[in-house]
């Protein structure tokens, strides 16, 4: 079976469906995959240092942009927020 732009084919020499078989071994590997993934999951520590990096990066940003352009950043909230306000801003 392949996919041409929004058109599904059927080709003569297609797969052979699942038989009951392939399905009850599938459901029998089902179980051991699964606590698998739930093991690893439980098991992650996660990336702190990484995250800690991403905020203190982003903070600095964010403190470099305001100490240059504080007043163009007031003038454009202002702005955006005077609509919604009645221009009370």
């Amino acid at each position: 079976m392949t996919v041409h732009r929004t058109r599904l084919h059927r080709h003569s020499t297609t797969r052979p469906r699942s038989t009951p078989d392939a399905q009850t071994s599938w459901r029998s590997i089902e179980p051991a995959v699964g606590k698998k993934l739930l093991a690893r999951l439980r098991s992650e520590q996660g990336d702190v240092p990484g995250w800690v990096l991403i905020t203190l990066m982003t903070a600095g940003i964010v403190v470099a942009l305001w100490a240059v352009a504080s007043d163009q950043i007031v003038r454009i909230f202002e702005n955006a927020m005077a609509p919604f306000l009645g221009g009370s801003l």
